[in-house]
């Protein structure tokens, strides 16, 4: 007869091994400008361009042509300070159907309470959505789309990207110029060049109307995720 506690330890669960998290190419975070200054049918443009953009076919191509053939996206919509939140969590795309499926998600998350304009808390945010994803990858890329400047983050813009920067992640922006200036007077890319985008190969991307920007996030991502990332901006 087994003593008292061995026969107590038999009838414990097992418990279970920790499985290291899935390596992928890329770990992308596309955080959405949801402020203020977007309105319905503008959030639905943004919306639909992006969905449009990550099942494009040069798309799907790009990420298939990695050495692991897949990357993983979540969406975050930012606008108010502090207020960053996460439309859609970690998903891997590793071919057409799981790019539908992102999509799918995409259009499917309801919009965010945001005001407007914190983009350093954006990048805080999404910062801390890589250090916690279920995925693992040596890319780790934060794609800040907006249509004005940082104004009200607690974290301003430059602190948070350079605390980025030193965690590895790069730090990207399509810069949607739907006016030629920005209150400070300058055009919204050369602020996203300042103040937002920083760490190896970074750039900015310029949609120069609401309808220019699944253009613009297409190119972006082929960009991003064809692994030109030490070229120039």
């Amino acid at each position: 007869m087994l003593p008292r506690r061995a026969a107590l330890a038999a009838l414990l669960p097992v418990p279970a091994v920790a499985q290291p998290a899935p390596m992928v190419d890329l770990l992308l975070v596309l955080a959405m400008d949801a402020s203020g200054s977007i309105d319905p049918d503008e959030f639905r443009l943004q919306r639909e361009g992006l969905a449009e953009s990550v099942t494009h076919p040069a798309v799907v191509a790009a990420i298939v042509s990695k050495p692991r053939g897949a990357i993983a996206v979540a969406m975050v919509e930012w606008g108010s300070p502090g207020g960053a939140a996460t439309a859609v969590d970690w998903m891997a795309v590793r071919d057409a159907a799981s790019a539908g499926a992102l999509a799918e998600a995409i259009r499917a998350a309801p919009r965010s309470r945001q005001s407007y304009n914190a983009i350093g808390d954006a990048i805080v945010h999404a910062a801390a959505l890589i250090a916690a994803a279920p995925f693992r990858a040596e890319e780790k890329v934060i794609d800040v789309a907006g249509d004005g400047p940082d104004m009200r983050s607690f974290t301003p813009a430059i602190e948070a990207r350079d605390a980025a920067v030193a965690l590895g992640i790069v730090v990207n922006g399509l810069a949607i110029e739907v006016s030629p200036v920005t209150r400070f007077g300058e055009p919204l890319r050369v602020h996203y060049e300042r103040e937002v985008i920083g760490g190896p190969g970074a750039f900015v991307m310029v949609a120069e109307t609401r309808q220019d920007f699944a253009r613009a996030m297409r190119a972006k991502l082929i960009r991003e995720i064809a692994g030109v990332m030490h070229g120039t901006g």
